[in-house]
Formats: structure tokens, sequence, C-alpha cells
């Protein structure tokens, strides 16, 4: 049982008053009782048990961990983000080479069993499948950023939702304006997303000396960002609800979470503990969602959250500490962090990749309009233009008539460079032209802008960002 810091002191002061028969033992009590008046605020907190307060300890010790936790995530979205670029820059010569027929027979080959509905081709296994690993990466960093990052306090996360709002608001207003009246507007959230992969690799590759705030405000950002494009996802993009497996897959969410937090323990020190038994879990729950008419990726996310960012290890767990052998260090495990580690690899090396080479794979004269398209017109806009006016006005408002600030190392000039680099859409925006158009060539069309708008949008960043090297002073 843990006890509140007020009433630890009111032990360790009974404890004081006792009579005793021994007055060395009272002599030693008393020296205990006041070092542990003068000892640190968390040291006085700790219970009769030998442990911190559960919500005050987790705290303290996330929040040493916050800015090494961003730097690492930084790094680890460049090098995925090169790979994609990679990935879909093959799968894009590959559908405009002469073995274009053989490209397009592999993406279309079937495979799964027709009986469950899971008959689907590669292409459809890359973006329902092998994204919903994407997807639940991106909910277990929502939900640390949520908890335990910027998005945690109001002080630091109402700048960057704002200028994510912004930057999904006008990009998806101009493509409106663009296609009014026609049927196209279907495909109005296209240009509101921003591949976080994709434009922290850029960034690191065109300004590497940008300021550290400026990195952790678009990862930010992205992260926001993101999170729309889910609600985008699972509110515009479903159509009809199969209850039946929804709800099935909602009792196994259920399941997935009970686990997770009861034996988060075992799952943090036991790498292999999750594979045989959250892994089948969170696939039925896929194919339920997948049968539900919700598009699948979505399990990825709802998955994501109900893993606990630190879980209190148990009694077993606890390790002595040399100096105080009658405590315990009760340091939280990062679960979320650690499934992060644990699963990055394959989405960041297998998942996105290979969803890239089969989405890029476009054949320019194929059946697509594009460029003079309202469809291609209204995404490269929205890209180019409305995500940067969108992000740029919406902080510059903020930050002028209320008492938000961002860091005093952001200039105006790298700011709308990020703003420009949040244009690079690619693979959310790709998931969501697929959904947005049953027809091929209007898909065709949406995916070409959106590779067109996310080169023009880094050659537009690259004006704002890109630092000439400094001279060397040597001779």
């Amino acid at each position: 049982m843990h006890q509140s810091p007020n009433e630890a002191a009111n032990t360790a002061h009974s404890v004081s008053a006792a009579p005793t028969g021994n007055s060395v033992n009272n002599a030693h009590t008393a020296n205990t009782v006041n070092s542990a008046s003068t000892a640190p605020s968390h040291t006085r907190a700790i219970s009769k048990s030998g442990r911190y307060p559960r919500t005050g300890r987790i705290a303290l010790y996330l929040g040493r961990r916050e800015t090494l936790r961003l730097k690492r995530l930084l790094r680890v979205e460049m090098i995925s983000g090169i790979i994609v670029m990679a990935a879909a820059l093959l799968g894009f010569v590959l559908a405009n080479s002469p073995v274009s027929e053989w490209f397009f027979a592999l993406r279309d080959t079937r495979i799964g069993p027709a009986g469950l509905g899971l008959n689907l081709t590669l292409g459809q296994w890359s973006s329902d499948g092998l994204l919903a690993i994407f997807f639940f990466l991106v909910g277990l960093e929502l939900k640390r950023e949520f908890v335990e990052g910027a998005l945690s306090r109001f002080s630091t996360a109402i700048v960057p939702i704002a200028a994510a709002a912004g930057g999904v608001m006008v990009p998806a207003i101009i493509y409106l304006a663009v296609n009014a009246g026609e049927p196209s507007m279907r495909g109005w959230a296209i240009p509101t997303a921003t591949d976080i992969a994709f434009a922290v690799a850029v960034l690191g590759l065109i300004a590497p000396r940008v300021p550290l705030a400026l990195r952790i405000f678009l990862l930010t950002l992205a992260v926001v960002d993101d999170f729309i494009a889910i609600a985008i996802i699972a509110v515009a993009y479903t159509e009809t609800i199969h209850f039946l497996p929804l709800i099935a897959a909602l009792v196994l969410v259920g399941l997935y979470a009970v686990l997770a937090r009861l034996l988060g323990g075992w799952y943090f020190q036991r790498p292999w503990a999750a594979w045989l038994t959250l892994l089948p879990i969170g696939v039925v729950v896929w194919a339920c969602m997948h049968a539900s008419g919700i598009h699948a990726t979505i399990a990825g996310v709802l998955l994501a959250f109900t893993v606990p960012v630190a879980v209190m290890p148990n009694a077993r767990e606890h390790a002595r500490v040399a100096d105080h052998p009658h405590l315990t260090d009760t340091r939280p495990h990062p679960l979320a962090e650690s499934f992060g580690y644990r699963f990055g690899p394959i989405s960041a090396g297998f998942a996105v990749p290979v969803f890239a080479f089969f989405a890029a794979g476009v054949a320019i004269t194929g059946d697509s309009r594009f460029p003079a398209d309202p469809i291609a017109i209204g995404i490269m806009l929205g890209l180019v233009l409305g995500k940067p006016i969108g992000i740029v006005l919406t902080t510059l408002t903020l930050t002028r008539f209320t008492r938000a600030q961002l860091d005093p190392s952001v200039r105006l000039r790298e700011l709308i460079g990020v703003g420009a680099l949040a244009g690079v859409g690619f693979t959310v925006a790709m998931l969501v032209a697929e959904l947005s158009f049953a027809d091929a060539a209007d898909a065709d069309t949406a995916r070409l802008a959106v590779m067109a708008g996310s080169v023009i949008a880094v050659a537009v960043a690259a004006m704002f960002l890109a630092r000439p090297r400094p001279r060397d002073p040597r001779p």
C-alpha cells in the first residue's frame, strides 16, 4: 500500500516519538528522522513500503528523458525517410521502364483467403496491411507526446497544434476551391497530410545545422498532423459499417489493453512475449476492422493507444539500492518506447518502403490526366502553397495576439521553410488518394500530383532553410 507524502511524514513523526528502552536506537531513530526532514522532497515522499508515489515518480523520470528521446526519434525518422525515398524512386522508375508490365502484374497479384474477404492484391496488402504497422508506431508516438512530450503541456502544445490545424484547413480550402462542384471534391483531404519521415529526412539533408527547437517543432507539428489525418480517414472515408466485426474488434482491443497493462513489466523484459501473445490478437483485430468497413490501418492506432507509456515494476523486479537496503528502485519501464524500438525497424525498413514502392509506381504515359486536371492542380497548390500559408499565418497570429511563444532561436525565414517542408505529404497522402478515388485514372492523377507537389515543396523549403557552409578561417 502506497502512502502520500503527508502520510509518510506522519509515520516518521510517530516513529520518532515512540518510547523505547534502547537509547542508542532512540538516537539513531532521531537522526534518521532529522536527516529525512532535510532530504530532497522526492526522498521525503518515500512511502512506508519504500516506494516513490507512482504519479510523481513517473513524471520525474520521464521528464528527464524527453529531450534525448526526441533527438533519437529525429535520427530514426531521417534514416527511414531516406529508405522510403529510395523505395518510391525505384517503384516510379520500374513503372516507367521496359519492365513496367511485370511491375504492374506483381502489384496486382492476389493472395490471401477469399472466404475471409482477404484475397487482396499485393498493392492492397501494402496499403491496408503493412501500413497498419506504420500507424501502430504513429499511435505509440502520439500517446507518448500527449502523456509525456511537448503535447502534454498547454504552453508547448498550443503552437504546434494550432499550426497543424492551419496546415490542414488551408490546403483543404484551396483544393475545394479548385474542384468546386466536381465529383473530385472527394479528394479534399489528400493535400492535408505531412509525411513525418520524409520531412525530417529532407530537413536533415538540406539544413543539417538548423536549431534543434525547429526540428522538434516540425516533428510535433507532423505528429499532430498525423492525428488529424487518422481522424479524417476513420470518419470521412468510411461509407458502410458492419457492426458485428467492429464489436469483435473492440472486444479484442480491450483484451489487448488488459494484457498490456497487467503484464507490461513482462513484455518490457521479455521481447518475445509480445510476439507470442499480443501480435496474434493484433492480427485478428486488424482482420475484424477490415471486415467492419473501417479502414484497417485504424486498428494499429487503436492498439497503440492501449499500450501504457510506462509501467511500474512489480515486487520481483525491484532492485535493491546499495545505500538504502530497505528501499527498492521503482523507476518505471518505458513500455511504449520499447515497443517503438522493437517494431520500428519493421515499419521503417519493410512496411512503409514496400507501400511506397507500389504506391509510387505510376506510369506517366498511362491514363492519368496530370498535370492539367483540377485534381492535380488542387493537390499541388494545397501542398506547395496551402501548407506554408496555413502553418505560418496561424503561428504568427497565435504568437502575436496571445502569450504563446516560439523558441527565440527560430527565425521567420526558417519557420516559412518548415511550413513549406510540411508540404511533403507522401505516405498518408498516397493512402488518402487511394481511398478517395475508385477510378484508376483519378487515383493515378492524384498520386502523380502528390509526388510532384512534394518535390516542389522540398525545393521551396530549401530556398528558405539551406545555409551556406561557414568558411574555413585557415589559409
